[in-house]
This record gives structure tokens, sequence and C-alpha cells, in this order.
């Protein structure tokens, strides 16, 4: 079974290096990756649906017409992932609550790439700690929390870690 990561995005068009994006999320292998646009006024919708047509079998895309909260846009994308998708996990990340001029999106990517395992057996503990079954929906997870609390060594992380939210 794979592991689902969302990323809701609002408004990034110019944060969005296709060519980039595209060669990370490649070799994420093991990631199925839900890219939702939340609303954008501007192009991203058309980034994220350039990155889709690159024919990665493991991104979908979703596009939300009319501005929700994060918690919904998060939602709407595990609501997809969850209908396509057989999954054991599944993560997201707001890109508007991150610091993401510093090192930019596709380090995000990266490390969420390299710290792929990592992720998997942090959340699968977080869930054994649990007593009661919790369906998908309940088991969602911030990917930037659980990176900062297993003190991955990546530069982006630690960013992100110096960042008040």
């Amino acid at each position: 079974m794979k592991t689902g990561i969302i990323i809701i995005f609002h408004n990034n068009e110019k944060h969005i290096d296709t060519t980039i994006f595209i060669k990370q999320l490649s070799q994420a292998k093991d990631i199925q990756f839900c890219l939702v646009n939340n609303a954008s006024k501007d192009n991203t919708i058309l980034a994220l649906q350039e990155i889709k047509e690159a024919r990665l079998q493991n991104v979908s895309v979703v596009d939300i017409r009319k501005f929700k909260s994060d918690v919904s846009a998060v939602r709407a994308g595990a609501r997809f992932m969850f209908s396509q998708f057989n999954l054991k996990h599944l993560g997201y990340i707001s890109v508007n609550l991150l610091n993401i001029k510093y090192k930019g999106l596709n380090s995000l990517i990266k490390a969420i790439s390299e710290n792929h395992e990592v992720i998997v057996d942090y959340n699968a503990e977080a869930l054994k700690r649990r007593d009661i079954k919790l369906t998908l929906f309940q088991s969602l997870f911030s990917v930037i929390e659980y990176l900062k609390k297993t003190k991955v060594n990546n530069q982006f992380i630690d960013r992100q870690c110096l960042t008040q939210f």
C-alpha cells in the first residue's frame, strides 16, 4: 500500500518550477500525490495541470473553484484520494503555511521523498499509541509536523521549525 500526500495550493504560481517539480515527483515512487488548487486567482491551476500532463502515475490534481478553508480543502483531497486509491497512510501539507521563500516547493517534495519511510514509521507508531481504530479521514496527519518531530536533518524542514505558525 502506498502513502498519500495532499498538497494544498492557493495563489502559488510563482513558486512552482514545473520542470524541477516533475523531476522530484517522478522520483517519489511509493507516494501518491494529490495537488489541490484552492480557488487560486493566478495561474496555479495551469502549473498543476502541466505537472499532471507529464504523465506521472503518482500525481492527481483536484481543482476547488470556490475558496475553502485549508481544513475543507484537505478534506476534498482526502475524499478524492480515498475514492481513487488504496492507501494506508494519508498526510497533508498546506503550502501557504510554509516558509517557501528559503528553499522553495521543490525542497519540500525532496524532503518528503527522502524521508518517506521515516514519515510512514512515525505515523504507524502514532496510530499504535491510540487504542481505537481510526478511519482514513480521522488518521490524516500533517507531514511537516511529523518531519519536525522526527528530527530529520534537512535544511528545508529546519527552516520550517524556525517559522511561527
